[in-house]
């Protein structure tokens, strides 16, 4: 037969008094002990003791929270100082920036001041110009400046910068001219050494080499490092500009003359701001060479013209 299990917990289940009974007779209790407590304090040992017991445990129980505040606030800290050094990097590498365009700006103003220094030097003034690019040929020296003929500039002009001479204009446009520098191949200027005045004539030599003095004697007075300035006997450079600085000298080469190199002073390869020259007064013409004189009164080339 199938045996039903009774509705009703077992008599074992059913020690004590009652739920009701408990909860009546604890609450009574509690009552009690506040109003004790309250009126008399006679729990505070209880409690004193309590929390000296509980105290262990109250540490055991936060030391994980304490431990992942503790890494929390390192990684924090240490992502708010990756960000602090990225931000101070940038600041550092702006003023850097700024310093290294300051030292450009007072290097480029002391510049500027010294080609006005010479600009007032001379008595048909200076153009102030820019250099756009340089040439195209590998095998020219030329540079091309921002201006040309509407801005009065001639060829055959000089142009120099704050250092000394760079070169001579060769060709003109509009609105832009050529500048053929000092170190090309087929430019040549009558100089002289400022400090015992010889005079010799300084000729380019191409890309890559360095310019040299011709047509000097070995047993000329030039030292390494004697300047060299313009003669003026071209009447194309005005007298007593800065050239060049003798870089070698050779006497001993079996030939008529010495060899010397020399290093220009003007900035030929790293200049941006020229001055072109501008003559106060064309140059009276050359004389006539005797020799081309009676040629040319032979073939009649000479002779006047008469009246009808």
């Amino acid at each position: 037969m199938v045996s039903y299990l009774p509705a009703e917990p077992p008599a074992f289940f059913h020690r004590g008094p009652s739920p009701t009974t408990r909860l009546v007779f604890f609450g009574l209790v509690s009552i009690a002990l506040l109003f004790l407590d309250t009126r008399y304090g006679y729990l505070e040992q209880v409690r004193q003791s309590v929390a000296i017991v509980l105290h262990p445990m109250q540490r055991v129980a936060a030391l994980p929270g304490a431990v992942i505040a503790v890494v929390g606030d390192y990684f924090a800290s240490k992502r708010a100082l990756a960000e602090e050094n990225e931000a101070l990097k940038l600041r550092l590498a702006e003023a850097g920036a700024k310093a290294q365009g300051a030292v450009m700006l007072a290097q480029e103003n002391e510049r500027l001041r010294s080609m006005l220094e010479i600009r007032a030097r001379f008595e048909g003034g200076a153009i102030a110009v820019a250099v756009l690019y340089a040439g195209r040929d590998a095998f020219q020296q030329k540079l091309v400046v921002d201006k040309g003929r509407d801005a009065g500039i001639a060829a055959g002009a000089a142009v120099v910068d704050a250092e000394g001479i760079v070169g001579q204009v060769t060709r003109t446009y509009p609105y832009a001219a050529e500048v053929t520098l000092l170190t090309d191949k087929d430019h040549v200027i009558p100089v002289k050494l400022e400090r015992s005045g010889v005079r010799a004539v300084m000729a380019g030599a191409g890309a890559g080499r360095a310019p040299e003095l011709r047509y000097v004697s070995p047993s000329a007075d030039v030292r390494i490092g004697d300047l060299l300035v313009t003669s003026g006997l071209d009447g194309t450079y005005p007298q007593g500009l800065a050239v060049a600085r003798v870089a070698t000298v050779e006497r001993d080469t079996g030939q008529m003359f010495a060899r010397i190199s020399v290093h220009p002073v003007g900035g030929v390869d790293r200049s941006e701001q020229l001055l072109v020259l501008v003559r106060s007064a064309p140059l009276p013409p050359r004389p006539e060479d005797p020799v081309e004189a009676e040629t040319a009164k032979k073939s009649g080339r000479g002779r006047p013209a008469r009246g009808g």
